[in-house]
């Protein structure tokens, strides 16, 4: 029968330190006596063997040293091991101290008895942990392992190495690193060598026949990923490419060799993780009722993910598609089963059904995502735009308003600046009627609204529909060469909102610093060569002209807005003009009444006599 050294017998492993622990005391009289120390002495040997054996027993159970793994022994266990020596020592040393000389017993022996115990101890554990990946490591084949090269020599790389070698059934083995930190370079990291810069990138893989390069730096700006990928596609090789997790997950403890997954467009786009006050959004949401309005979409699925975090007492899932809302269900039963919920199949236009899910399920807090958001589809649907968009929000914040919500948080577009299309220039009806109802407010209730870019990976959004025309061969279709967009991410956004809803004050509109921003051509071309392609060669590029009520480019705010910093780095307040409230109340009846005769031109001239900078391209009849 094979010994499995990973689960070596307790009393076995107690039986060897025990043994050494026997051998240790005798060491140290010899040696503290050069090696001649008398027979007619063996009692003072014998005896102070057996008292330390006894004290070491102890010691030994009362730390739980018994139950530690040989063959997974790292520095933690090193840790009890020093607490346990140290302990010993110090003890035998005191004694002896006292009443050493009356025992004719040197004071030294206390120290050199943990020495010689140290070694013991760390030393089997060392070897049995050495064996048991040796065993592992024979078991794969050199012709079934790829050489990897690691890009970053940083606390995520280090840790990478350390898990492949490991784990060697994963198929990998670390050839080296490359970190751009001259100091590292000719330095070896858990055995590793540091082999030079980025700038060797392509030596490298020719002269170290790499199979596959993992990125280690989560926490680097989307131009540094971004180059990478360049370097390792101008060579021109069948190298592979992947990248780890974000930092925040690495100091979780929750990254693994199975965590480490292809490179996406997310990567290349990507800029250091927001981090969340979470004492600040458990004040607003822990033991709340929470209404999320379009909960089955990208955003309002998102949010409720989050939000289940922070405990509250129920969710309102409102939604107008009774699919997404009914998958959604089988998420938070598989799992948040604690959480309470509330499924509402309904739409906001409907001031009535709105009445009775506010009377009945008496919301605290409410996230309204539900809105129309297709620019194209809105240009020639403009009464939809008014009806969902702008008198779904009023009926909305009208009701928040009467049954005394504490926090209404709108979610908005930059789309709503100078806006060019209905769908834009709705958005920021939208944000006036959320900023007139917190002059209306009572001093415990915050209305805000949150504006961001292009969500990347939400319903519409331009990666997934590049994605399924390289699938079908392409061509992939961008609309302008020029085009370029602010991206972030799903998580991003729907952190962003719960930042800024926890710390907002009546009235102010919030954004997100996304950087900068990044030309739709580029993401195209990017996306095509992830998915192992040439652009222009093997996948086709056309540009298909502008539609209606696009722009070139999008803006996060006017001029006039003037953003400041907030207490997050990454979040900032739009300063907005003032307006007057019966203006207001007028437009969006005027507006009402052009959309139930579905009269376009007449909608498109009452948002821009009210939104300042709205500038119209097309004229729809």
């Amino acid at each position: 029968m094979k010994l499995d050294l990973r689960k070596l017998p307790t009393t076995l492993k107690f039986a060897i330190d025990a043994l050494f622990w026997a051998v240790a005391t005798p060491l140290a009289f010899f040696t503290r006596h050069d090696w001649a120390f008398g027979p007619e002495n063996n009692m003072h040997i014998l005896l102070s063997t057996a008292i330390l054996l006894v004290v070491k027993t102890g010691g030994y159970f009362l730390l739980g040293l018994q139950r530690q793994s040989w063959a997974k022994f790292a520095f933690r266990d090193l840790g009890t091991i020093l607490r346990f020596v140290f302990s010993i020592s110090l003890g035998a040393s005191i004694v002896l101290i006292l009443f050493g000389f009356q025992w004719q017993v040197p004071r030294s022996i206390g120290i050199l008895d943990g020495l010689v115990t140290l070694f013991f101890m760390v030393g089997v554990r060392a070897v049995v942990r050495y064996l048991d990946e040796s065993r592992r490591g024979y078991s794969v084949t050199d012709k079934k392992r790829k050489n990897v090269l690691i890009i970053g020599a940083g606390e995520a790389g280090s840790l990478l190495a350390r898990e492949m070698l490991r784990h060697p059934e994963t198929g990998l083995q670390p050839i080296g690193f490359l970190d751009d930190d001259q100091g590292k370079i000719g330095h070896r990291i858990a055995t590793v060598p540091v082999l030079g810069t980025l700038e060797d990138l392509a030596e490298i893989i020719r002269r170290c026949a790499v199979d596959e390069i993992l990125i280690a730096i989560p926490s680097a700006e989307g131009k540094v990923i971004r180059d990478i990928v360049h370097k390792v596609m101008e060579t021109k090789t069948e190298v592979g490419y992947r990248t780890i997790p974000g930092i925040y997950e690495l100091l979780s403890g929750r990254v693994g060799i199975n965590r480490i997954r292809e490179v996406e467009i997310e990567d290349l786009l990507r800029r250091p993780p927001i981090e969340l006050d979470t004492a600040t959004i458990l004040g607003y949401l822990e033991g709340k009722t929470v209404m999320i309005t379009g909960a089955g979409g990208s955003i309002g699925s998102e949010l409720v993910r989050q939000i289940c975090r922070f405990r509250p007492k129920e969710l309102i899932l409102f939604g107008h598609g009774e699919n997404s809302i009914y998958q959604l269900e089988r998420e938070l039963d598989r799992d948040w089963p604690d959480i309470a919920y509330h499924s509402v199949i309904g739409a906001i236009q409907n001031g009535v059904r709105l009445d009775y899910v506010f009377r009945h399920y008496k919301p605290h807090v409410i996230f309204h995502t539900a809105a129309h958001k297709h620019v194209p589809l809105m240009e020639t649907n403009p009464e939809e735009a008014i009806f969902n968009n702008v008198i779904g929000s009023k009926n909305l914040v009208t009701l928040a308003l009467k049954y005394s919500v504490s926090h209404f948080v709108n979610i908005s577009t930059d789309k709503a600046v100078n806006p060019t299309s209905v769908m834009g220039a709705s958005k920021r009806m939208v944000e006036y009627i959320v900023q007139n109802a917190s002059r209306q407010a009572n001093s415990d209730q915050v209305f805000v609204s949150v504006r961001f870019g292009n969500v990347l990976g939400s319903r519409g959004s331009v990666i997934p529909v590049f994605k399924r025309q390289i699938s079908a061969g392409g061509p992939v279709t961008v609309t302008h060469p020029d085009m370029v967009r602010y991206f972030m991410t799903i998580p991003e956004a729907s952190q962003l909102v719960l930042q800024t809803s926890g710390q907002g004050h009546n009235g102010e509109i919030y954004i997100l610093d996304m950087g900068e921003p990044v030309k739709i051509l580029d993401l195209a071309r990017d996306l095509i060569r992830l998915s192992g392609f040439e652009p222009g060669v093997d996948i086709p590029i056309e540009f298909s002209g502008m539609r209606p009520g696009e722009k070139l480019y999008e803006e996060l705010m006017t001029p006039e807005e003037k953003g400041s910093s907030t207490a997050h780095e990454k979040i900032f307040v739009a300063q907005v003009p003032e307006f007057d409230s019966g203006d207001l109340e007028r437009a969006i009846f005027k507006l009402q009444e052009a959309a139930l005769r579905s009269d376009h031109l007449m909608i498109r001239q009452h948002l821009a006599a009210f939104i300042e900078g709205c500038q119209f391209k097309y004229e729809v009849a």
